[in-house]
């Protein structure tokens, strides 16, 4: 049974995905980019992890035929590059922001493929979507080749960009969902001990939010129970109407359990019936990032913190009116500040949403 599962998701998700498009459609705050940059499995990998970058897609660009497979790209014949489109926010991420970011995942000197990768197929591109994206990757292709790193020209072509074709769904998010040999693949390749000796101590470039850094991993699994971390950094769901926060009827907000960014109100908290905490909105809308996932065959809208990246659960267009919105999320991956508490624990500017209710 779990193979025909396995299966059917991979052709659900090819019918739906692997069409060749110019553009996909982005909401207002967000904005796509497309590089390539060796095995997609690391650039995607490697962009997921940047702050402002709300989902990566592993794929195909810069071929002459449409629809290429993964083994017809691998050996040569298509055209094509392994590449990822970026899907960011412009008012948290910058475009120059991901270039700088890029030169970090890449040997930029290499037009013959990447580290263990051979052919150029595995070679490394700039698909510029704008002519303002032309100028700022030209740019920085300049200015990091005039920084005397390297001693030899750094050589990526920046090329216009025409179409991607998503890889099916095995190769997306290969990293989370095959860790093991992720890992195993990235250190036999060479990527990571290149580029600290290439980089050193500007290898990882600061994006986060000073207030709500999120802590090592190794804290974490000290400091979390093994549920909260599960649901939070394993993408693992609790089991309904037997979890902390379903049933909660006091004032306050839900923020993230691992770094304590605020997330919802009990204002727009309601019972769903489902046995999960239930909101209409979230309370802070910046601390909240949305991606598809396909985990159960059919494409539902996962939502994670921001700064945490922290999975929370799902959000559904099935909730209460005016929103029409249900945020299903876990309590293992919320801690609750009821009203008393909010001044003493930082969360003050929040007060004034209860001041009717309760006469502050």
């Amino acid at each position: 049974m779990k193979n025909r599962l396995a299966v059917l998701v991979i052709f659900i998700t090819t019918l739906s995905t692997h069409i060749g498009y110019t553009q996909t459609n982005t909401s207002i705050n967000e904005s796509v980019a497309t590089f390539a940059g060796g095995c997609f499995w690391c650039t995607e990998a490697d962009f997921e992890k940047l702050l402002g970058v709300h989902e990566v897609i592993s794929g195909f660009s810069g071929g002459h035929i449409a629809n290429p497979s993964y083994e017809a790209v691998s050996l040569g014949t298509t055209g094509h590059v392994e590449s990822v489109q970026v899907y960011y926010d412009p008012t948290l991420i910058s475009y120059k922001s991901l270039l700088d970011a890029f030169w970090r995942m890449v040997n930029p000197t290499d037009n013959d493929g990447q580290f263990v990768d051979r052919g150029e197929q595995y070679r490394t591109l700039i698909f510029y979507h704008t002519e303002e994206q032309k100028k700022l990757a030209e740019q920085s292709r300049q200015l990091l080749n005039q920084s005397g790193r390297y001693k030899v020209p750094v050589i990526t072509e920046i090329k216009k960009f025409e179409t991607f074709y998503p890889a099916v769904a095995y190769h997306q998010n290969y990293y989370k969902n095959n860790p093991i040999r992720y890992k195993y693949y990235r250190y036999k390749s060479g990527r990571d001990q290149y580029l600290k000796e290439i980089w050193g101590d500007d290898l990882n470039q600061k994006n986060a939010n000073p207030k709500y850094n999120k802590p090592a991993d190794e804290f974490l699994r000290k400091t979390l129970t093994p549920l909260q971390y599960q649901v939070t950094q394993e993408e693992a769901t609790e089991t309904p109407f037997k979890n902390t926060y379903w049933d909660e009827k006091r004032d306050g907000i839900y923020v993230d359990v691992v770094t304590g960014e605020p997330l919802f109100s009990s204002k727009d908290k309601y019972d769903s019936g489902t046995g999960w905490p239930s909101f209409s909105r979230p309370l802070a809308s910046e601390n909240i990032t949305e991606k598809k996932d396909f985990l159960m065959i059919l494409p539902r809208t996962e939502v994670r913190s921001r700064y945490g990246n922290s999975h929370l659960g799902h959000v559904f267009a099935d909730g209460p009116k005016p929103t029409g919105l249900r945020y299903c999320l876990n309590s293992a991956a919320l801690r609750f500040i009821p009203v008393s508490d909010m001044q003493a624990t930082g969360y003050g500017d929040y007060l004034s949403l209860f001041q009717s209710k309760n006469g502050q």
